[in-house]
């Protein structure tokens, strides 16, 4: 079992560096961050992502797929801080709650109904929602509560 400290730190600095970046580390970044080899990176890596934690990797790899909020790879759920759209989050809820990691300013989220197609928008600023386009719109999830660990690489 991993060191929990070691977690800690790791979870720490693959989250930061995806709100720094826009994009998740690779293994070599925790390496060099911890000034340890590459496949000490790699096996923390391998440690954190077996952690239990909604964060998977790219079958087969040693990529990112997603971390919580966040999606490394492109979803519909596309975040914009500040004017720069460079983070996608897992899902619907994620994007909304995508605002604690960005503490005093405004994330906007622009994403397609998934039943129709429409553009929707919602702004939100430390948990409050400051605009939503159009007025009044809210969501459903498809999956039953007990299925949601199973497919969640699927939201």
């Amino acid at each position: 079992m991993a060191d929990a400290t070691e977690l800690d730190r790791t979870y720490d600095f693959v989250l930061h560096a995806i709100v720094a970046d826009g994009q998740a580390p690779h293994f070599t970044a925790i390496a060099r961050e911890f000034g340890v080899s590459p496949d000490d990176g790699r096996r923390r890596l391998h440690d954190l992502m077996a952690a239990g934690l909604p964060n998977w990797l790219q079958p087969d790899t040693d990529l990112i797929a997603s971390f919580a909020p966040f999606n490394n790879l492109p979803t519909q759920y596309r975040i914009t801080v500040e004017g720069q759209q460079k983070w996608f989050a897992q899902c619907g809820l994620e994007s909304l709650a995508m605002t604690w990691m960005f503490p005093g300013k405004t994330v906007r989220v622009d994403a397609p109904c998934l039943d129709c197609g429409e553009p929707l928008r919602v702004a939100v600023r430390d948990g409050v929602i400051e605009n939503e386009e159009p007025r009044g719109i809210w969501f459903y999830i498809d999956i039953p509560f007990r299925e949601w660990r199973a497919n969640l690489p699927f939201s």
